[in-house]
């Protein structure tokens, strides 16, 4: 402010002067401005002086203290803070360490167990399949002694019905074994049962083939003469 105040007195006070003399050494004064460009900073200086008249006598009847800086534009607006922007770039760019940590990348699912089978149980429903060919053993009650009456009759069912039944237990129980991830324990075992039950069948099927074609044979024989 003093400088322009003291250059506008200087250029009110000293007359339009043409050039002395060119040369190297010659000094030249300063272009006078024109009449608007005067009004204009005449203008702009009385501005400041009402502002700082202004701020003076606020602070005044306030009994603050001066400042040490003044700002021209805190009578017109408040001022606002600066906020930092980022200036995110088209190209696309790696990410920071930061930035990757704070996604749910990282971040482990939650083991959720599924419903569980009892094992134990599991494992003595299997024995009693493999030892007596029922889930649950069957206690001996006196109401339980005509079951043994009818093993007669159940010895009369076919027994090519009864191979299939117990090659089909066999199967189960290896398909159990897998879920439990024990199967290669019993796979040749089973394997080896299956193929002896089989052979059990044939080898009864051809001693009944036997036996009835013996006895067709005694029946077709002559009878002798006494």
């Amino acid at each position: 402010m003093r400088i322009i105040s003291c250059s506008l007195l200087q250029m009110e006070a000293s007359p339009q002067q043409g050039r002395v003399g060119g040369g190297l050494w010659t000094t030249h004064r300063a272009a006078q401005y024109s009449k608007e460009t005067q009004d204009l900073l005449r203008c702009e200086m009385t501005k400041k002086n009402v502002q700082l008249s202004h701020f003076f006598s606020l602070s005044s009847t306030d009994g603050s203290a001066l400042p040490l800086t003044f700002d021209s534009t805190s009578s017109a607006s408040p001022h606002q803070p600066k906020t930092n922007r980022k200036c995110l770039s088209d190209k696309p760019q790696r990410r920071t360490a930061e930035s990757c940590r704070s996604g749910n990348s990282y971040v482990r699912e939650k083991f959720c167990p599924g419903p569980s089978r009892d094992l134990e149980k599991e494992k003595r429903r299997l024995q009693n399949i493999m030892s007596t060919g029922q889930e649950e053993p069957t206690a001996v009650t006196p109401r339980n002694v005509p079951a043994c009456r009818s093993r007669e009759v159940e010895e009369e069912r076919d027994r090519y019905q009864e191979v299939l039944d117990e090659i089909e237990e066999r199967r189960q129980f290896l398909a159990d074994m897998d879920s439990l991830g024990q199967v290669k324990q019993y796979v040749n075992l089973i394997n080896t049962e299956i193929s002896q039950v089989n052979r059990d069948e044939a080898d009864a099927r051809r001693s009944e083939e036997k036996t009835q074609s013996r006895t067709v044979n005694r029946w077709k024989a002559p009878r002798r003469s006494w």
